[in-house]
């Protein structure tokens, strides 16, 4: 047997007395009114076990798994570096979210379908999207810049919960075509608020439809604490509209995958939909707009901090000699090369057309459009340098 696999099966026995542990946590948290939360792998990277959602990876899993998080966080750190030199318009980032995003991703089939919003940066890495056409999207110079469907992944909604609809449409049809694949619609706290969300919940019960609603709950709507979204943890909102929810450790990549993979399975048996809400947390900015500090603690964060998800995972391959050094540097390096990459593109691209905005308006032209296109060309050219100044 190599030393891998005496580590994981040794890891594996060690978990017994802790899934104990984890049990008689979780009857106290019951005991206590507090939701209940699947966990897996805990902050100290300690593995642990859950009755519903047993989850044994592979070595190779568990490095590939770090692999994604560590190059989704990178590019995504790269990503605000550029919005912050003015290459990029905006950009809204993953930090803190990698698990959930990378370990529901993982969950996926080839032929499930995805419908994300605008911070899926992780999940669309994962489906094989560029991170390059991310950036084009976010610079505006193309509206998304791949084909969803040959990576099953649609193109991003800035539009709050509209995708959940969306989703719900697509997979009654899955049913209606007799296709055993399911979807996911991925969406924030702040989203869940949304009537859109509402009516997808509704149509998806009724219609038994295959569809995974994935909540990322990062505590934040922009500056709306997630208390003033919702009196009751979003999960158990499911009930209400006659299907289960279940709550994730969103930091734990491992519960992630585990727990979105039984939903997919249910959903493609035909049991119906299924809310799965990934109670996380959002490091940075809503967007490269916001600034957090106006309306959350220094404290808050920190707490969170120790709860990273990559820190854990790292910190499990490491007790268990699953990761060398050699492993970990070459991560590094890739991450060095994806991040020049994606710089050197975007650093490349041509500067976005100001005026295209004002082109497919109607298809035939409209005279207070073309008013409005003459004012902003004015205000655009109001800008140039008078004639003999440096430019």
């Amino acid at each position: 047997m190599t030393v891998e696999g005496t580590a994981a099966r040794s890891a594996t026995r060690r978990s017994g007395g802790t899934g104990k542990r984890a049990s008689a946590a979780r009857k106290k948290k019951a005991a206590s009114g507090d939701p209940e939360l699947v966990q897996l792998l805990t902050p100290e990277g300690e593995r642990v076990e859950h009755p519903d959602y047993a989850f044994d990876p592979t070595p190779d899993e568990l490095r590939g798994l770090y692999r994604d998080m560590l190059l989704t966080r990178r590019f995504d750190a790269e990503a605000t570096a550029l919005q912050r030199q003015g290459e990029l318009g905006l950009w809204a980032s993953l930090l803190g979210q990698e698990a959930a995003q990378i370990g529901s991703a993982r969950a996926l089939r080839d032929d499930d379908y995805v419908f994300p919003t605008y911070r899926e940066h992780g999940v669309a890495w994962v489906r094989g999207v560029d991170p390059t056409n991310l950036l084009g999207m976010f610079r505006g110079v193309n509206h998304g810049g791949w084909d969803p469907n040959s990576n099953n992944f649609h193109l991003y909604t800035i539009v709050i919960g509209s995708q959940t609809l969306h989703a719900t449409g697509y997979a009654m049809g899955v049913a209606k075509d007799g296709a055993d694949s399911a979807v996911v619609a991925y969406f924030g706290d702040g989203a869940s608020s949304q009537g859109d969300v509402a009516e997808a919940f509704t149509f998806a019960a009724v219609y038994n439809a295959p569809v995974v609603f994935f909540c990322q709950n990062n505590q934040w709507a922009i500056s709306e604490p997630t208390e003033r979204q919702s009196r009751v943890p979003i999960y158990q909102r499911a009930a209400g509209f006659g299907f289960p929810g279940v709550r994730v450790d969103g930091n734990d990549v491992l519960a992630c995958l585990a727990v979105t993979k039984a939903a997919l399975e249910r959903a493609r048996s035909g049991q119906g939909p299924m809310l799965v809400e990934a109670f996380t947390y959002r490091m940075g900015a809503h967007t490269t707009s916001d600034d957090p500090t106006k309306y959350r603690r220094d404290e808050e964060r920190e707490a969170w901090e120790v709860k990273d998800p990559i820190l854990r995972l790292r910190t499990l391959l490491e007790k268990e000699k699953l990761a060398d050094k050699a492993f970990l540097d070459s991560i590094d390096e890739e991450s060095d090369a994806l991040a020049k990459r994606v710089r050197d593109a975007v650093r490349t691209m041509p500067n976005p057309d100001t005026t295209a905005i004002f082109e497919h308006v109607y298809a035939d032209g409209n005279a207070l459009v073309d008013e409005e296109r003459a004012q902003y060309a004015a205000y655009l050219e109001s800008f140039e340098p008078e004639e003999g100044e440096q430019s």
